[in-house]
């Protein structure tokens, strides 16, 4: 195997696991809203999750561990995903809101800031935030 094709390789179990995490809190409710499927359908091309992969991470979210990134603006982009798919539906419910603090702590946050982070961040998803503004309000906190 090539040094490539390990970096491939990586690359592609670390897009299952952020992916099957934001499945994870989409499927906090028990059902996935419209508007969080067609997130994900958008998440899993960008994330270049193929429709076998796709069918098997729904079937079975909790099969890939979440690795958290090493560098924070890479956490950022993460909590960013998980906090549109959240926001997606607009029902915050309870067992969202804690699914995504636990997530947040999985991908590198600590408990000390992470109530004020997941506030944070579903503020500025609500408010719209592009990743750009997200990352560069969400880095005041850091």
């Amino acid at each position: 195997m090539s040094f490539s094709d390990l970096f491939d390789s990586e690359f592609k179990q670390r897009n299952k696991g952020h992916f099957s995490s934001i499945v994870r809190l989409a499927l906090a409710d028990g059902v996935f809203a419209p508007e969080e499927k067609e997130f994900l359908d958008k998440l899993a091309i960008r994330l270049e999750i193929s429709q076998a992969e796709y069918a098997e991470i729904l079937e079975n979210p909790s099969k890939y561990p979440i690795n958290p990134p090493y560098l924070y603006a890479q956490r950022l982009e993460r909590l960013y995903d998980l906090a549109r798919i959240v926001n997606v539906d607009h029902v915050l419910g309870d067992n969202q809101e804690v699914m995504l603090k636990k997530l947040s702590l999985g991908i590198g946050f600590t408990t000390e800031n992470v109530d004020l982070i997941v506030a944070t961040a579903l503020s500025l998803v609500d408010k719209k935030a592009d990743l750009d503004d997200f990352l560069t309000e969400m880095q005041k906190h850091e």
